[in-house]
């Protein structure tokens, strides 16, 4: 049995019926959304593009590009989750990041979104070193790694500087909040993550060994080392202590850490984790504990703003 209706069909009567509220709270006249800044989730824009009666679009642009530099396009429903296709005053290209495993020429093209045209920035005021760090035969490389999509439109999927925004704009330098995290002494080495979809910071850290049991045994808690690790009160402790010195550093509420994986082996290069010079691989890491961080992200409680 045929269920339902197509969408041009269903749409209007729902419109009229079930949105006109949401469409009358917007002022009744909107036709157009347009979304920058940091980027929409696919059920969000998907959910704004039912219940506003409005077409719901994704920009991305920068200061550097005299703002938007690709814009999604109504009506297309399999741009949903991306920018869209390059404006039509500008030249567009991906440069491969082979440290990051992105490559510019593959099936699917990844690299660093590049960006050439009339519009761009003439360079930073008295700051020749930085202009000529990302102005390289004119083309002005963004630092945000991109994925062409079959029908031209571009996904941002990753940033090549460690500098990244969270949902709610604010601007995280994980490097240095990895610093200020690594003061902890229970804590041998920590990877903050974070990402544009969600609103805060969750990490995983390799405990040190002797402080951790130090710890269990004070606390009257037994078992091995690995399980430790898992242990709910273990974790809550190391949290505590991260938040600790977040505060006694004056770090903002949204730089702090909402949820903590122990790991009780070390990051290493066998698993692909950090580089011989012991810096960390962080598209590596992010594959490698992506159920870990997905978990953490599901059962976190959501911060207070």
């Amino acid at each position: 049995m045929k269920k339902g209706h197509a969408h041009h069909e269903a749409s209007p009567i729902c419109d009229k019926i079930v949105f006109k509220k949401v469409r009358q709270g917007l002022g009744g006249k909107v036709r157009l959304i347009l979304s920058g800044a940091a980027p929409l989730s696919n059920h969000v824009e998907t959910f704004l593009r039912v219940v506003s009666c409005a077409h719901v679009l994704q920009g991305y642009g920068l200061t550097e590009t005299c703002a938007g530099t690709f814009v999604s396009l109504p009506n297309e429903m399999p741009m949903l989750g991306t920018v869209g296709p390059p404006v039509p005053n500008v030249d567009v290209c991906l440069e491969s990041v082979p440290e990051m495993g992105y490559d510019a020429l593959s099936s699917t093209p990844r690299g660093e979104i590049c960006i050439r045209g009339k519009t761009l920035f003439a360079g930073y005021y008295k700051r020749e070193d930085l202009t000529e760090e990302v102005l390289i035969d004119g083309w002005f490389h963004t630092g945000d790694i991109g994925e062409w999509q079959p029908d031209g439109s571009m996904k941002i999927i990753d940033r090549k500087k460690n500098i990244f925004k969270l949902s709610q704009g604010e601007y995280v330098a994980v490097e240095n909040l990895e610093n200020i995290y690594s003061l902890v002494s229970d804590i041998d080495s920590i990877w903050v993550y974070g990402n544009s979809f969600e609103s805060f910071l969750v990490a995983v850290a390799n405990p040190n060994q002797q402080a951790l049991e130090q710890w269990a045994q004070e606390h009257g808690i037994s078992g091995d080392f690995k399980s430790l690790c898992e242990n709910p009160n273990a974790k809550e402790y190391m949290l505590g202590e991260l938040t600790k010195i977040g505060k006694e550093k004056k770090l903002k509420g949204f730089e702090l850490i909402k949820a903590i994986h122990l790991d009780p082996e070390p990051f290493d290069m066998e698993r692909d984790l950090i580089t011989p010079t012991y810096k960390k691989k962080r598209p590596q890491l992010l594959k490698y504990y992506q159920n870990v961080i997905d978990n953490m992200y599901n059962s976190a409680p959501v911060p207070k703003k």
